[in-house]
């Protein structure tokens, strides 16, 4: 819907980066995400989306595909995360990758804020044991 009027769009995502928001595309690479918006709009972060993240060790294309992004991320000075990692193979590559986060169910699945409050009171870690350190 925003992209319908782009110059409108364009003022009013200054404005607010302006007062400091910081703003993010979610799901990149896939929909209505475009390269032109990194040019155009005060962008900050990049969300790589799940289908890429979820195919990267099986499909080189993909892992390909994320490499870039990443790369192209880091060039245009934006914070990247990668979506929907499942999988120690996952984690070690965007963490090899130099990915500067990573989400999903490898690291836990929903919870309510009770939950998440009690580990992080406990002084637990989301990262999985066998990958810290």
């Amino acid at each position: 819907m925003l992209m319908r009027d782009v110059e409108s769009t364009n003022s009013v995502l200054h404005s607010q980066s302006d007062m400091g928001i910081r703003l993010s595309i979610d799901d990149f690479g896939t929909g209505y995400s475009s390269l032109n918006y990194l040019r155009r709009f005060p962008i900050n972060t990049l969300k790589i989306d799940k289908y890429f993240v979820n195919q990267l060790i099986a499909n080189s294309d993909d892992a390909t595909i994320v490499q870039a992004v990443i790369s192209m991320g880091k060039s245009l000075h934006q914070r990247l995360i990668a979506e929907g990692v499942e999988t120690q193979e996952q984690y070690a590559f965007l963490l090899a990758e130099r990915c500067d986060e990573r989400q999903g169910h490898y690291f836990g699945f929903p919870m309510v804020p009770q939950s998440l409050a009690a580990i992080l009171k406990a002084g637990a870690s989301l990262i999985p044991a066998a990958d810290q350190g």
